[in-house]
């Protein structure tokens, strides 16, 4: 199964790919649901970070830890904005805006590599990650 989430401000749109059926289906939730939220792996966060989105400048691989040995969860597609929990060294990656071993968290278990997230800064915008 396949998941590929583009997020905005207030919403997020999952497209899951079923290989047993072979069916699309989009799905548009709420990301102010915290069941759904739950479902899609969103965390709820405190109203800075939440008020506070970045662009990510070219698909990115959300994976489920900060670095590239994690499995890769799903994509989120360059032009996105997503909201940063907070930060975590990890592995270094060659990315569209340099080199950094700074992974964002955007959710529970989901991290991406700060070298694809327009922050303005080759350092911590959010506090790190315990």
């Amino acid at each position: 199964m396949s998941e590929n989430i583009t997020t905005t401000e207030a919403t997020a749109t999952a497209t899951v790919t079923a290989t047993d059926t072979d069916v699309l289906r989009p799905v548009t939730v709420d990301a102010g649901d915290p069941i759904a939220a739950a479902a899609l792996g969103i965390e709820v966060m405190d109203a800075q970070a939440a008020a506070t989105t970045y662009l990510v400048v070219a698909t990115v691989n959300v994976r489920s830890g900060p670095g590239l040995s994690h499995p890769v969860v799903l994509q989120i597609s360059g032009g996105s904005r997503v909201s940063i929990i907070c930060q975590k060294p990890g592995t270094t990656v060659n990315g569209p805006l340099g080199t950094s071993n700074l992974w964002d968290k955007i959710g529970n278990q989901r991290f991406v590599s700060d070298s694809y997230i327009q922050t303005g800064t080759d350092g911590y915008v959010r506090p790190q990650c315990a």
